[in-house]
């Protein structure tokens, strides 16, 4: 995940790195920081490489954010971009650039934390992360290829997309909250979590996955597990919708 900070003061630049690499410490988040003192060599840089989020001063000398932002659209309609300001003067101008939030200085770390996590909600979860301990080794494994968790006795064997399967000794309770923030894994019977991207169909009492593997359901919640699998696909679907409407819909 990139993250630009376009800031033309130090400390703000600082302090808001620094809540950064704590969220991503916290929430096992891959992150790529960069910071820039001004609108100009922010989007210099923006026309080498993207970034999956832009953290924008509005006042800043020379080139100011908001028509830095205007700039920005016109070349990456995609970024989610948080407006960094010390008044709240300029918030109607903002929907003409589709900022996605704002936030006020002095900066509240919690207020940071908040917008950072709905952030996440629509954005790709190829960087997100869990660390485990297999073979007495420290491995990180990426939520997006993790397919399935079966639970073997005080081991979990948790499956991926590649076909490969990493030991650890866990629980499907340790596995669910390292990865409280990706709603796409369900429990569909006693010890086996499956991530529903991965869910093909269901079929008598089982159910099936993309690399051909067959996982028991629990018969009397065959009905419900369906339901909370199409939940989950027709909900994705539907908050990619909103995000290309928003592409569509930007200058």
């Amino acid at each position: 995940m990139k993250i630009a900070i376009v800031d033309d003061e130090a400390d703000c630049q600082a302090e808001m790195e620094s809540l950064l690499k704590h969220f991503g410490a916290e929430n096992g988040l891959q992150m790529e920081i960069t910071s820039f003192s001004g609108g100009e060599a922010f989007l210099d840089a923006a026309r080498q490489e993207r970034f999956d989020i832009v953290f924008m001063d509005i006042y800043m000398e020379g080139l100011d954010g908001m028509r830095a932002a205007v700039r920005l659209r016109k070349t990456d309609r995609q970024c989610v971009l948080i407006f960094l300001t010390s008044s709240e003067e300029h918030f109607p101008d903002a929907f003409s650039v589709h900022a996605f939030e704002y936030i006020l200085k002095p900066l509240v770390p919690q207020r940071v934390y908040d917008i950072l996590r709905d952030a996440l909600a629509i954005l790709p979860p190829e960087s997100r992360y869990i660390e485990v301990t297999s073979e007495r080794k420290i491995v990180r494994l990426f939520l997006h290829t993790i397919v399935s968790a079966v639970a073997d006795a005080h081991y979990l064997n948790i499956g991926l997309a590649d076909g490969s399967v990493v030991r650890s000794r866990m629980t499907i309770r340790d596995f669910l909250r390292m990865a409280e923030d990706a709603p796409g894994f369900i429990s569909v019977n006693k010890g086996i979590v499956l991530n529903a991207d991965y869910i093909t169909q269901f079929e008598a009492n089982c159910c099936l996955t993309e690399n051909g593997g067959r996982f028991p359901v629990r018969v009397r919640d065959r009905a419900q597990l369906e339901r909370a699998v199409s939940a989950y696909h027709f909900e994705a679907i539907r908050s990619w919708q909103r995000v290309g409407q928003g592409r569509r819909d930007a200058p």
